[in-house]
């Protein structure tokens, strides 16, 4: 897809915007978390495991307030007031106020916020802030990824039997249930696993090559919309679940790996999944 020219020339905008915004919100989430995890103040969605905090609806409110003040009449897709889900068209921002809930519910400070702008449903630019250490990952498309003032690129790895790769689970015992058995399968075949719980931080972690590869299946678009991006534009290959099945992948897979080893591990989740291994 060619980006217009306009939008392309705003991208370095947008990403200012997303950082701007991101920064704001990581500070509410960090200041908010105590009072926020408190009983009463958590709830569940999808199941009994899939926690929703104070913290993530105060987090998204106040990124639509200010979107709404530096970027007014742009439609905004969130993960706890949701947005036009299906509408792909034009410019939209992509929220996801606090990816790591349970994380952060627990106190473990591996969480973030994410905001990315997308066009015609690709993702343009980008920001994925760490409230705990206050490190900012941004992307715009074309001009790079940035640790901070850091622009950074993916790993050299070349083998994927010697590749740190990372993965998450999701809230559904029988989706967990699936993904325990492909993670047992592909233990095998690289040189360790790692699960965060944030899928965000894992793709800028790739990024800064700290892994050298990622995958899951069953993410959201905020979950991937930001970091995806500052992946991609460090140099990894990144196969979002909205680009189909065609590779035999099913089409609610992420796949995040440097160029050296996507291939392979692309080859190697297909065995896996389909028992071959």
């Amino acid at each position: 897809m060619c980006v217009g020219l306009a939008i392309e020339r705003e991208a370095t905008a947008l990403r200012e915007v997303a950082m701007r915004i991101a920064r704001e919100a990581g500070d509410l989430a960090r200041t908010v978390r105590d009072e926020a995890v408190t009983d009463g103040a958590v709830d569940t969605k999808s199941t009994e495991t899939d926690v929703v905090t104070a913290g993530d609806r105060a987090v998204e409110r106040l990124i639509r307030q200010r979107l709404a003040e530096l970027r007014p009449g742009e439609p905004v897709l969130g993960e706890e007031e949701g947005g036009e889900g299906s509408k792909l068209e034009g410019l939209r921002w992509v929220v996801d106020p606090i990816d790591g809930t349970v994380n952060y519910l627990y106190g473990y400070p591996w969480y973030a916020v994410s905001i990315a702008a997308q066009l015609d449903g690709r993702s343009i630019a980008g920001a994925v802030v760490e409230p705990a250490t206050g490190r900012i990952w941004s992307a715009a498309l074309g001009h790079g990824a940035f640790l901070g003032d850091k622009q950074l690129r993916v790993s050299g790895a070349d083998r994927l039997d010697l590749a740190l790769v990372a993965t998450g689970f999701g809230y559904d015992r029988q989706r967990r249930i699936e993904q325990a058995r492909v993670v047992n399968q592909l233990i095998g075949e690289v040189r360790d696993i790692r699960r965060f719980g944030v899928a965000s931080l894992d793709l800028c972690a790739v990024a800064a090559g700290w892994l050298d590869g990622y995958y899951e299946v069953g993410l959201h678009r905020w979950d991937w919309a930001a970091g995806a991006l500052i992946a991609a534009e460090a140099g990894a290959e990144v196969r979002v679940p909205a680009q189909g099945s065609a590779d035999g992948l099913g089409d609610g897979m992420i796949v995040c790996a440097s160029p050296g080893i996507a291939k392979e591990l692309t080859e190697a989740l297909i065995r896996c999944r389909a028992g071959e291994v």
